[in-house]
């Protein structure tokens, strides 16, 4: 009997000292989370989409409370949330922050069934990312849409769908928050976040093929041949070519259109814009 009450009073006093350790360790390794990460996070919208630039929007909150005692959360900005979420997280830590301009995913490949000819067959995973990686896919252009959906897999938001017809992503401004998963997972990159534009017109190059010219439009009949016409149109230096493909800066893009009407091959985009009038011949 005497052995069993020294082995209980012994166990006790070992859980004690276990205890007394623990205590002492957890008051001296405290992790002490700054509360307003708690408070930013709940204005955040909770897609930890990546879209921002962190791992999700536990991250993202951390940052900009960081960044906040730093004394300025400017360049740091939630894509999904846009204005309002940036405006609410600027109240909560006490700091303006400038309203990042709005964005969307462009597709740059206008390269459909019936102007870019398919030459061969490919028997394989149906994924833009296994075909990309075996060669130049199905068609002579190497630089085109693949047309298997890797970037409709990826979309949080269902922004993107194909289109049956021209096996050609397509994608609804107004779900699409341009948190940028799409431009990531499209191996070809050829998804674009560009500015939104005044009343969402935008112009930009759809296409992205390097070839030379004659190339270009043997394999799609609306690529860029790298003319440089536009570029000579343009009075705002918004167009550069690198590589036999021109490039619209959207940041000095004044939408005059000019660069659209003098392209040979209609490679040049210019979405949401109204239709102009054309004028009746008058018939005597």
């Amino acid at each position: 009997m005497g052995d069993v009450l020294t082995a209980v009073v012994f166990l006790g006093l070992l859980a004690c000292l276990a205890a007394v350790i623990l205590y002492v360790c957890s008051k001296k390794f405290a992790v002490h989370e700054d509360p307003r990460i708690a408070e930013v996070s709940a204005c955040l919208p909770g897609a930890n989409c990546g879209g921002c630039g962190y791992a999700g929007c536990g991250a993202f909150a951390e940052a900009i409370v960081k960044r906040a005692d730093e004394g300025a959360i400017d360049g740091i900005n939630c894509p999904v949330g846009g204005s309002v979420v940036m405006s609410n997280i600027s109240n909560v830590l006490g700091l303006s922050v400038s309203s990042a301009e709005p964005k969307v995913a462009v597709v740059r490949c206008q390269g459909s069934c019936n102007l870019r000819q398919r030459v061969t067959l490919y028997d394989g995973l149906r994924t833009c990312a296994a075909i990309h990686s075996s060669g130049m896919g199905e068609t002579a252009c190497g630089y085109g849409c693949l047309g298997c959906g890797d970037c409709v897999a990826v979309c949080s938001f269902g922004a993107i769908t194909m289109n049956e017809e021209t096996l050609l992503p397509e994608i609804d401004e107004e779900l699409c928050t341009a948190c940028g998963a799409c431009v990531k997972a499209c191996p070809r990159h050829i998804i674009e976040l560009r500015k939104k534009g005044p009343k969402n017109r935008r112009i930009y190059v759809g296409c992205v093929s390097k070839d030379r010219g004659a190339d270009a439009k043997k394999a799609c009949q609306i690529a860029c041949i790298g003319c440089g016409l536009c570029q000579k149109e343009c009075k705002f230096e918004a167009i550069t070519i690198v590589d036999n493909l021109s490039y619209i800066d959207d940041k000095k893009c004044r939408l005059c259109r000019k660069c659209e009407q003098v392209c040979p091959t209609k490679s040049i985009v210019a979405k949401n814009f109204p239709v102009k009038k054309v004028e009746k011949e008058v018939t005597q």
